[in-house]
């Protein structure tokens, strides 16, 4: 098996904006590493006995709940400790484990940014592949141009399942992913877009990403925070125009 190539990303400060609320916050991140590429089909296949079809494609049609396993998985297979635990389907983020993990949405925008301020970190035709290539299925990850960080593909190719919530408001349990896919136009391959899906909601165009790194903290880390996420789904305020939250 391809050893997980992990980068290490420095400490430093990322703006995250919330289109629904319409508000912004600035998170300051401790350093960390995550995933050179997205995980291949070969590493996904070689960890849990599997066969891989296209061994350098990156493995898609996850589940967030199943990326959460294979993180776990993957831990095992390098004597790491695992980074969540289960009660159920409802999942536990360890925050002081060092196994691996997905990355939370600030550390996957500030390291997709690597520095950058505009939507994309280079030309999308030299770092992404996007609708505008008229590919039918995601391509070999590491094909195209890296950002500054010497990560590939974070645009375009794959979206990437994060740790954190959509907006539980609305959404309830729906998990973040980004970074936009192979069958996407330029709008949503953007280091800025949010998408996401229930847990077990898996199409051919989302993947995942690793991520390492353990905190001296409880139920926070890296911009997220157990207490925010219930503040999040508190439901009591003014409601936008046009929609009905969850459970009404």
């Amino acid at each position: 098996m391809s050893d997980f190539e992990m980068a290490r990303i420095p400490a430093g400060t990322v703006t995250l904006h919330d289109a629904r609320t319409r508000t912004r916050r600035t998170v300051d991140l401790e350093p960390f590493e995550i995933g050179a590429y997205a995980v291949t089909e070969e590493q996904f296949a070689e960890v849990l006995g599997i066969t891989a079809q296209h061994p350098r494609r990156p493995a898609s049609d996850l589940s967030w709940l199943r990326a959460i396993r294979f993180c776990n998985a993957a831990s095992e297979w390098e004597g790491l400790d695992r980074a969540y635990s289960f009660d159920g389907e409802q999942v536990t983020w360890h925050v002081d484990s060092d196994g691996y993990r997905l990355p939370t949405e600030a550390e996957w925008e500030y390291a997709c940014r690597a520095g950058s301020t505009a939507p994309h970190y280079g030309p999308l035709t030299e770092i992404a592949w996007t609708s505008a290539d008229g590919v039918s299925s995601p391509q070999n990850v590491g094909a195209r141009l890296p950002n500054l960080f010497g990560l590939f593909d974070t645009l375009g190719n794959v979206w990437e399942w994060c740790w954190d919530l959509l907006d539980p408001a609305r959404y309830d349990e729906y998990r973040v992913f980004r970074g936009g896919g192979y069958s996407d136009d330029a709008w949503s391959v953007r280091a800025s877009v949010r998408r996401g899906g229930a847990p077990r909601m898996h199409h051919e165009d989302v993947g995942m990403r690793l991520a390492r790194g353990g905190f001296d903290t409880v139920d926070a880390a890296q911009g997220w925070s157990a207490s925010v996420d219930a503040e999040r789904g508190d439901t009591d305020g003014a409601l936008p125009s046009g929609w009905t939250p969850r459970g009404r």
